[in-house]
């Protein structure tokens, strides 16, 4: 059975490499004393990538985990939590705060735009009673990434944590935890790193283990307790056993990102060719602004369906693409063009295959795709 290309927006490709690192022997990781080393090790890696002081740590579950685990650990019964809201994942956020007891309070902006800096301004001068605010820096959904360079700052003149989520912008985006002053930001492993799925990991302002430390109520639940890995070096102690296959493959996923070097140059020029190509070969694109440099979203011509789209690409041309789910259900497709997919080449293919599939169901195109993406990644 012929493996498909896998150009989606995560999981990835993955670098044989990574691949390799999987299979390293192991050892007990709750037991072995170079293990909490290399999980430290690690972790510095990503201080580099996320350009932080902060602490770092990496646990066992994909990225809704780190979500999950943030709203758990910070948010008591009654806590005012601002959900800023541009799209599926901005809005989800809310639904974490609210399981353990938020009063969460929407600001919702164009789901077709970056986050309107000037509303979220107007608003938090009339209303900044919060203790933290959520957010998204890459809406995978809709191919959007928002300018959490200003919005952060913002929300602490404030005195609100920030909490965002960058699981598809980290390798990808710039990101600069300290500068722009984000308590807690997240990140999950099949996304850029190009690493397997199933690992979140992000970086703990001391602000946000402040908050954790005078909690006057328990955090409910175990496994989404940030607070238990407080002291885990000096401990030498993990809460649970740690995946240690998937964390040698992670760190050299990590290990490979900063060897290369320049990852938002790359991922800026493959993003701005495909947009282009589409948009010159007549298809609209779902985003009017805020384009994301990991993944494209398309509004699905009306002479096909995504159903039709899918099953083609992935039978005919053996490639995988995605859509997407609640409002963007059966509306949009997406081009994932992210670490290891972030490939003039793989995109080249993507992009003459959805241009034959697209032809043979009749959808009039004012130019070869992939031919207007080689003119414009030029």
């Amino acid at each position: 059975m012929q493996k498909p290309l896998l150009m989606t927006p995560g999981p990835t490709f993955i670098n044989e490499e990574v691949r390799s690192a999987l299979a390293q022997p192991i050892t007990n990781p709750d037991l072995d004393p170079n293990f909490f080393e290399f999980y430290k090790s690690t972790c510095e890696q990503f201080q580099k990538l996320l350009r932080t002081q902060n602490d770092i740590l990496i646990l066992s579950g994909e990225g809704i985990l780190g979500l999950e685990a943030a709203c758990a650990s910070l948010v008591e019964p009654g806590d005012r939590v601002l959900c800023i809201d541009n799209g599926i994942f901005g809005k989800g956020f809310g639904d974490f705060a609210k399981m353990y007891g938020a009063e969460v309070v929407y600001l919702s902006t164009d789901y077709r735009n970056a986050i309107d800096i000037k509303a979220l301004e107007d608003f938090l001068a009339k209303d900044n009673s919060f203790k933290m605010a959520t957010l998204v820096h890459c809406e995978t959904p809709s191919g959007i990434t928002n300018g959490i360079d200003k919005i952060c700052p913002l929300l602490k003149d404030y005195g609100i944590l920030t909490v965002v989520d960058s699981v598809s912008g980290i390798a990808g985006e710039k990101l600069e935890v300290d500068e722009w002053q984000i308590d807690i930001a997240l990140g999950g492993s099949q996304k850029c790193l190009s690493a397997p799925p199933g690992l979140t990991f992000m970086s703990i302002s001391e602000g946000a283990w402040s908050i954790m430390t005078e909690r006057k109520s328990p955090i409910v639940g175990y496994y989404v307790n940030l607070y238990l890995w407080k002291n885990w070096y000096q401990n030498k102690w993990f809460p649970y056993t740690q995946p240690i296959s998937d964390i040698f493959a992670l760190n050299k996923a990590v290990e490979i990102v900063l060897r290369e070097g320049n990852f938002v140059d790359k991922h800026f020029k493959i993003a701005a060719a495909v947009r282009k190509s589409f948009q010159a070969a007549g298809l609209e694109l779902y985003a009017k602004g805020g384009y994301s440099n990991t993944v494209t979203t398309v509004l699905m011509p009306q002479e096909i369906t995504f159903a039709q789209l899918f099953d083609e690409m992935l039978i005919t041309h053996h490639i995988m693409i995605a859509g997407a789910f609640d409002v963007l259900k059966d509306k949009v497709f997406r081009i994932g063009h992210m670490g290891e997919n972030c490939k003039e080449e793989k995109v080249y293919i993507t992009l003459k295959a959805l241009n034959e599939v697209l032809c043979r169901n009749g959808v009039k195109l004012k130019g070869e795709i992939h031919e207007l993406f080689v003119r414009f990644y030029k």
